[in-house]
């Protein structure tokens, strides 16, 4: 999934080299949908996880009721710590928008600092996912200790890979950011690391309410 990022990285610096000096980059913008190129990219492997991640998700439910044995999802889950990083990581969507719109505006230092706080949101809700999962591990809970044991961890895992590789790509834009190569009229790399961002946020709404919430409501 790092390759994304790079690929994101190179998209730029190959953008400075084709810009004509007429204010057009052909890198950048789409001459038919006029779609900057990166966006259209970005939207596209959106979709693509939108099947994937509905997959697990519908995955998990399809084999709860099926799981023999182990432990139960009531008997290992902690509403109250996984409520904590889900309102850091809601919050980083707060802090992702306002890069986005701070480098609309031209403020590419405050959208750097912005980036930054986002990451730093990102970084700690991984870490909260660690130790939750460590947490589940000494319970008993593993990978192959039951359908729902092995469901629910590769669910959750490729979510929080995800949120760890949308972590080294905000500091990689940061990282641009900062060094002049992200300028005000390039915010489209910014925002498209927005969407992104936002996209891994709704997908842990999601899980967080029919997994874990729907489960205490029963």
């Amino acid at each position: 999934m790092s390759a994304h990022a790079a690929e994101a990285a190179d998209l730029i610096d190959h953008g400075h080299a084709g810009d004509d000096g007429h204010g057009h980059d052909e890198l950048v913008e789409n001459n038919y949908m006029k779609v900057p190129n990166v966006k259209l990219a970005i939207w596209t492997f959106l979709g693509s996880e939108c099947m994937f991640f509905g997959s697990l998700i519908a995955t998990y439910f399809f084999y709860l009721d099926k799981s023999i044995g182990g432990l139960l999802p009531k008997e290992v889950f902690s509403i109250g710590i996984t409520s904590i990083s889900t309102f850091i990581l809601l919050t980083s969507s707060f802090t992702m928008a306002m890069a986005v719109d701070t480098a609309k505006s031209g403020l590419m230092s405050k959208s750097r600092n912005w980036l930054l706080i986002t990451a730093l949101c990102g970084a700690t809700f991984v870490g909260f996912q660690v130790y939750e999962f460590w947490h589940f591990v000494h319970l008993g809970l593993t990978l192959q200790t039951s359908l729902f044991g092995s469901t629910f961890y590769v669910m959750t895992g490729f979510h929080g890979a995800h949120v760890s590789v949308g972590v080294i790509w905000l500091l990689m834009v940061a990282k641009l950011v900062h060094s002049g190569k992200i300028p005000a009229e390039r915010a489209v790399f910014v925002e498209s690391a927005g969407l992104y961002w936002h996209f891994v946020d709704i997908v842990w709404i999601v899980i967080f309410t029919f997994v874990y919430l729907l489960e205490f409501a029963k």
